[in-house]
């Protein structure tokens, strides 16, 4: 295991698109086994920064590091060290279970004879080896994300980013999703970013940081933020801070609470 306490580091990122500012001065960090909510509503510049954190856009200016790693100098071993799972379905639906994570493990230089082994063993972990050589098509939402977040933990990444990852999850789901990536932030000492625009997601993180406009407003505890506030109400707390932005846009519970 690497020996840098900070996983993660985004240090004064900035990043347009031709007048549109989409982040502007931007840092944060993630340390060993943390787990720090992203939070802000569409257009706050979350998928703008993860498309930067995944080496699929360059910064305009700033830096970004993963395990002291430069992304812009080391960018093959700085994404080695990350696993993601997308807010958009990314599985191949045609594929087998199976062979989706064989695909993932062939694409980060996994030798046949480990993938394999490490496959059998994250199945078993996640309760999938019964569907295993079932098309994905065929799982329920649910069963998807976990093999998008077994997939994305197949080359073993210091850093799991999770872009909105419980979209379109029923609740049951979407609180197992939450309690398995806690769980992997406590016992394996795992650092998952969080991007989320659902306010009730936030309270279960150690730290959240608040995007709005492409910039950071907040960065700390959420109960920091309540006692700076003098309030008990984080769903408004935030919502004020965001400048009154209605539930159709930071919401504390998802709009649609059905399997995808």
């Amino acid at each position: 295991m690497s020996h840098f306490e900070t996983a993660l580091l985004v240090e004064n990122v900035s990043k347009s698109y031709g007048e549109v500012k989409a982040l502007q001065d931007v840092s944060l960090s993630v340390r060993r086994g943390e787990f720090v909510a992203l939070l802000g509503p569409n257009g706050a510049g979350k998928s703008t920064l993860l498309q930067l954190l995944t080496g699929l856009f360059v910064p305009d200016s700033g830096h970004i590091a993963v395990l002291g790693k430069d992304m812009s100098r080391q960018a093959t071993q700085a994404l080695a060290d990350i696993g993601v799972v997308f807010q958009q379905q990314t599985l191949d639906l045609e594929l087998t279970v199976r062979a989706n994570l064989l695909f993932h493990a062939d694409l980060h230089g996994l030798g046949r004879a480990l993938a394999r082994e490490r496959i059998a063993a994250i199945l078993e972990e996640y309760g999938l080896s019964d569907v295993a050589s079932a098309r994905a098509r065929t799982l329920s939402g649910g069963n998807r994300r976990r093999v998008e977040l077994a997939r994305a933990r197949l080359h073993r990444p210091s850093v799991l980013l999770m872009d909105e990852a419980t979209v379109g999850l029923d609740p049951n789901s979407r609180r197992a999703l939450l309690e398995e990536v806690k769980r992997l932030t406590t016992e394996e000492r795992i650092s998952v970013l969080w991007t989320t625009h659902l306010i009730d997601e936030v309270q279960h993180a150690d730290r959240m940081v608040m995007l709005d406009k492409g910039r950071v407003i907040y960065d700390g505890t959420a109960a920091a933020l309540l006692e700076r506030e003098g309030s008990d109400d984080l769903t408004q707390t935030i919502l004020a801070m965001m400048g009154g932005k209605g539930p159709e846009v930071v919401l504390s519970r998802p709009a649609h609470d059905g399997l995808a």
